[in-house]
C-alpha cells in the first residue's frame, strides 16, 4: 500500500465539494471591486531547474495589447517559470502559496505516485494560504511537458507553466536551439464572471453567429433547421478572440516577441496548450514543420505545414530555416476569432508578414454525430476493429447501432454543399432518441443531444482543416517511435459517453456531473489492460484529459506503435479508443480538460487498485 498521509476515504468524501463549493469558493477582495495595490507581474518565464525548486504563487496586475486585469503568478511571471529537469534525477518541488486563499500545482503529464499529482480533493487537500507544500520523486521520462493549478478557475488567470524534461541518453531528435512555444490567453474579465455569463447563455461570448446578411454557405432553410434543432453551426469555442487576448509564452500579438535562429539550424520548438478554453491551429507560412514527439512521448516524423493542438496536448516540432529572413508562427484560434504570433527570426526586430484571419467555419452534420461527414475516413483507413471482449463485465454495455433511416442514407457522405435535402430531413428526427444510449448513461435536463451514429474521426485532422491545400496533421499519422511496453489484447472494455446541454452550459460523463458520482469512481485492478471507447454525444470537441498514465490511441497503426497521449480530442459526434494499462495504483483525476467544461461537472475519479490487489 502507498505510503498516503491522508486518509484517502476522507478525501474521496470531501471531493464531491469539487463540483460544488471547491470550484465557487468565495472571491477574493481583490474579485469584489476593492482597490488592487498589488504590482505587475513580468511578461514570459524564467527557468529553474537542479534537485531542489522552489515556486512561489501570488499575485499581481497582467498587461498585454491594451489590456490589464488581475493575474496569479508563479515566481513573479505569466507563465510561471519553466521547469528544466532530466529524465533519472530526484527532484524536490516546494511549493509556497502567498495567495488569500488555498492553491495547487498539477505536474500535467508527468509519472508520480498520486499524493503528488496535485488534484484538491482526489490527491490532496491542496495548499493553505501561507503553506509550503512539498512533491519529491524520481523523474521517469522525458518530453514536453506542464504545470497548472488545479484549484477553482487560477489557471485561467495566469497560474501555469511549462516543464521540459532532458533525456537520460542521447536525444534522437537533437537540435541546435531548443524553444518552448506556450499557448494560452489573457482577458481581464474574473473567471468566475465568465462561467456566470456562460451559465446565463452558453453563446454568450459567440461574436460569429450567423444572420442573413453573412457570407456563410447556409440557405435560409438551413438556417431555419438549424434554429428549430435549438443548435448554431457556429458554436465552436465557447469564449473567443473578442473576450481573450491569445499569448505565446505570455506575450501578446502586438508585443513583437522573438526566437532567434542562424540559417541552417535545426531548431526545436516544443508547443505546449496551456489555455484555459481554446483550440489553436499552428502554422509557419512559408516553413514545414516535421512532427517529432506527441504529449512528450517521442513518434515517427511526420512533416506537415499544420496542426491543430487541443487544450492541454503538447507536440515537439523541427524546423530548418535556410533563409536569412524571419517566419510568422501563427496560432489562429480554431474558430478563427483571433491569433497568438511571435517571429522566428535570424535578427532582431526582422519581421514577417502575418496572414490574415481565415473565414469562420461551421460544423456539419457529422458533428452531429450522424456519420460520414468532413473527413471522417480521409486520410487513412479505418483504424483497427476491436477485439473480442465481454463488454458487459464492466457493466458498461456499448449503445446498439444506430437505426437504419432513409435520411441516415442520403447523409453518407455528408457533403454539405448538395445536403440541404438530407440536413433538413435531419431537422425532424429527434436528436434526443435516448434509446440509443446504453443503460449507464442518465437521461435527464444534463443531456440534450445523441450521437445517432458515431464514427471514429481520428483521420480527421481538426474543425477546419479539412479543405485547406497544404499538409496538416491528424492522429492516424502518429506512430509511436519505440514499441509500445504492453501488447496485451485488452481483456475488457467499457464504454464512456461525454454528455452536455449546451444550451445550459452542464457537462458531464455519462450523464453525470461529478458531484453525483464522486464516491463512485471508475475502477481498475492493478496491471489491467482495458479498451475505453470514449462516444462524444456533443457538438463541441472535448479535450479528454487522464492523470498519472499514458494510453495508446488506437488509430490504426500496429498495435506495437500506437501512440502514447495523456489527452485526446474527441470530436464533436464522434468516438475515439484507446488501450489502457492500469499500472499506476492510487486516485487519478478524469477529466475534460476545457476549464468551464471540467468546472461544470464532466471530471471523474480513476482509481486504479494496488499491486495486492487492495485499494491504493
Amino acid at each position: 500500500m502507498l505510503n498516503d498521509p491522508y486518509d484517502r476515504r476522507s478525501i474521496l468524501r470531501a471531493s464531491a465539494l469539487f463540483g460544488g463549493l471547491a470550484l465557487t469558493a468565495p472571491m477574493p477582495a481583490w474579485a469584489r471591486g476593492a482597490n488592487l495595490a498589488h504590482g505587475t507581474v513580468r511578461q514570459g518565464f524564467d527557468q529553474v531547474s537542479g534537485a531542489s525548486i522552489d515556486l512561489a504563487i501570488g499575485e499581481g496586475m497582467f498587461a498585454t495589447g491594451g489590456r490589464v486585469g488581475h493575474a496569479f503568478a508563479v515566481n513573479g511571471s505569466v507563465p510561471g517559470p519553466l521547469i528544466r529537469l532530466r529524465e533519472g534525477q530526484e527532484v524536490t518541488l516546494n511549493v509556497t502559496n502567498n495567495l488569500a486563499i488555498d492553491s495547487s500545482i498539477h505536474w500535467h503529464g508527468i509519472l508520480l505516485p498520486f499524493q503528488f499529482d496535485g488534484v484538491p480533493g482526489v490527491s490532496f487537500p491542496g495548499i493553505k494560504p501561507g503553506e509550503t507544500y512539498t512533491a519529491a520523486f524520481k523523474v521517469r521520462q522525458n518530453g514536453t511537458y506542464w504545470w497548472h493549478s488545479h484549484s477553482g478557475l487560477q489557471e485561467q488567470a495566469g497560474h501555469y507553466g511549462p516543464i521540459v524534461v532532458d533525456p537520460a541518453g542521447a536525444d534522437p531528435y537533437a537540435a541546435d536551439r531548443d524553444y518552448v512555444v506556450l499557448l494560452s490567453e489573457f482577458t481581464p474579465m474574473h473567471p468566475h464572471s465568465i462561467m456566470a455569463k456562460l451559465k446565463k447563455g452558453d453563446a454568450y461570448f459567440n461574436h460569429q453567429k450567423t444572420t442573413l446578411t453573412d457570407d456563410y454557405p447556409l440557405s435560409a432553410a438551413d438556417r431555419l433547421m438549424w434554429g428549430k434543432m435549438r443548435m448554431m453551426p457556429t458554436d465552436i469555442l465557447d469564449v473567443s478572440g473578442s473576450t481573450y487576448t491569445y499569448l505565446l509564452n505570455g506575450h501578446g500579438p502586438d508585443d513583437n516577441h522573438e526566437l532567434m535562429f542562424r540559417p541552417g539550424e535545426r531548431v526545436r520548438l516544443r508547443f505546449i496548450n496551456g489555455s484555459a478554453m481554446s483550440f489553436f491551429n499552428i502554422r509557419i507560412p512559408g516553413l514545414a514543420m516535421t512532427v517529432v514527439a506527441a504529449d512528450g512521448q517521442n513518434i515517427r516524423p511526420v512533416e506537415i505545414d499544420e496542426f491543430q493542438i487541443g487544450t492541454a496536448e503538447t507536440y515537439d516540432v523541427i524546423v530548418e530555416p535556410t533563409r536569412e529572413q524571419a517566419f510568422a508562427i501563427v496560432a489562429e484560434a480554431m474558430d478563427r476569432s483571433g491569433m497568438g504570433i511571435a517571429m522566428l527570426t535570424p535578427a532582431a526586430g526582422m519581421r514577417a508578414a502575418v496572414p490574415a484571419l481565415r473565414e469562420p467555419i461551421l460544423l456539419t452534420m457529422a458533428d452531429m454525430g450522424m456519420g460520414g461527414g468532413h473527413g471522417d475516413m480521409q486520410m487513412g483507413g479505418a483504424p483497427a476493429a476491436d477485439p473480442a471482449m465481454d463488454h458487459a463485465a464492466m457493466g458498461h454495455t456499448p449503445a446498439p447501432a444506430a437505426k437504419p433511416d432513409d435520411a441516415m442514407g442520403d447523409m453518407a457522405g455528408g457533403d454539405m454543399a448538395g445536403g440541404d435535402m438530407a440536413m433538413r430531413s435531419m431537422a425532424g428526427m429527434n436528436m434526443r432518441d435516448t434509446s440509443m444510449l446504453p443503460p449507464q448513461v442518465k437521461v435527464g435536463p444534463g443531456l440534450d443531444m445523441v450521437a445517432m451514429n458515431p464514427q471514429d474521426r481520428t483521420g480527421y485532422p481538426g474543425l477546419g482543416l479539412d479543405k485547406v491545400d497544404h499538409r496538416v496533421l491528424n492522429y492516424r499519422q502518429l506512430s509511436a517511435l519505440e514499441a509500445n511496453t504492453d501488447r496485451r489484447t485488452p481483456s475488457r472494455a467499457m464504454e464512456i459517453h461525454l454528455t452536455g446541454n449546451m444550451e445550459r452550459f452542464m457537462w458531464s460523463f455519462d450523464g453525470k456531473k461529478f458531484a453525483a458520482v464522486s464516491e463512485q469512481p471508475i475502477r481498475f485492478a492493478y496491471d489491467e489492460r482495458v479498451r475505453v471507447k470514449l462516444i462524444n454525444d456533443t457538438m463541441m470537441v472535448h479535450p479528454i484529459h487522464l492523470h498519472g498514465h499514458f494510453f495508446e490511441v488506437v488509430n490504426g497503426q500496429d498495435p506495437a506503435h500506437q501512440p502514447r497521449k495523456h489527452t485526446v480530442n474527441v470530436q464533436p459526434g464522434s468516438s475515439v479508443t484507446f488501450d489502457l494499462t492500469a499500472n499506476e495504483p492510487g486516485d487519478w483525476a478524469f477529466h475534460c480538460h476545457l476549464l468551464f467544461h471540467m468546472h461544470a461537472g464532466m471530471f471523474q475519479i480513476v482509481t486504479v487498485e494496488s499491486p495486492t490487489g487492495a485499494s491504493a
